[in-house]
């Protein structure tokens, strides 16, 4: 095996990124501005093909970024460990639609992790994450596999990242809220393949 190919077999087996461009993108167009997404359907997907069907079935649009957490002292009081993310969902008024829960793809699989402005499936127990989906601001070791903000221990399932308008991501994370309810809410227009 000559030199060159040892180096793309050796790239892939250590999990660094696809080659530019080869990733689908989205555009997520909210009340607050745009945000464009890279999916990582390489290393993420279960995660990235059960984001994109959402995306393709037109659940997101008027959907909603709900909730913001934030390291200020009045907005994670029961939690030991803060983080800062913002949280957004499908259309409610379109339940009936939504698909079957996922498969959780921990981190130590993907090879992925929570930096800034990495987006990542929420969820309750392991394998429960469906349209809830949450976007880093700054860097949250905590929330990979092994991190204690879940008491599982199971992290969440990052699946992509923002390439684009992390200055509308700390616009809506910045908002005002009560507790961690956005008041109002950030409408999401649509969410559309790039």
């Amino acid at each position: 095996m000559n030199r060159f190919w040892l180096a793309v077999a050796l790239a892939a087996a250590i999990g660094q990124r696809p080659a530019a461009g080869a990733l689908p993108r989205v555009v997520l167009e909210t009340d607050a501005g745009e945000i464009q997404l890279e999916i990582d359907n390489v290393r993420a997907p279960k995660s990235a093909a059960n984001f994109l069907q959402y995306v393709d079935a037109g659940l997101y649009d008027d959907g909603r970024f709900h909730r913001t957490v934030r390291t200020s002292p009045d907005n994670q009081p029961q939690n030991e460990i803060k983080i800062d993310v913002v949280q957004a969902g499908a259309n409610s008024a379109r339940r009936a639609e939504y698909f079957a829960s996922v498969a959780h793809e921990p981190t130590s699989a993907t090879k992925l992790s929570h930096t800034n402005g990495v987006v990542s499936m929420a969820r309750a127990q392991v394998n429960t994450a469906r349209d809830q989906f949450f976007i880093c601001i700054g860097d949250q070791p905590q929330l990979d596999e092994g991190g204690k903000r879940n008491p599982d221990g199971q992290g969440f399932a990052a699946f992509g990242r923002v390439v684009d308008g992390m200055d509308v991501v700390r616009k809506i994370h910045a908002s005002p809220a009560s507790g961690q309810t956005l008041t109002p809410a950030v409408r999401i227009v649509r969410i559309r393949r790039r």
